[in-house]
């Protein structure tokens, strides 16, 4: 899955797409996600599931509101029209606005399936 979401988002943001945070400098716009948990699958017999469900939470970064809320609503169209995983949001996005940096934000929660 995290390969997958990597090349999917990558196009948007010429090809900064990072886990967790981006390094200090990267230039902007950039992509940054985490996997914070997910539904488990329990099957009956004593078996590992062949899917997995993760909870993905997709932050855009830009120098611009306008920008960030383009990116997002890209990366949303992005996930949920991909055919290697099933991707639907949680909610609708959230702006940010980190003020130190002058840095604008948009994020968004999805419920991601796909292979184990």
């Amino acid at each position: 899955m995290e390969l997958t979401l990597i090349a999917l988002l990558s196009p948007l943001v010429g090809g900064r797409v990072f886990p967790d945070v981006a390094p200090i400098g990267t230039a902007r716009p950039y992509i940054t996600w985490q996997q914070f948990g997910g539904d488990v699958i329990k099957p009956l017999a004593n078996e590992v599931a062949s899917k997995r469900n993760s909870t993905v939470q997709i932050n855009v970064w830009s120098d611009t509101r306008l920008q960030a809320n383009q990116l997002i609503l890209q990366a949303e169209t992005a996930l949920v029209t991909s055919s290697a995983f099933i991707a639907r949001p949680i909610s609708a996005f959230a702006a940010r606005h980190e003020e130190d940096v002058d840095l604008y934000g948009a994020e968004q929660d999805f419920s991601i399936w796909s292979d184990r």
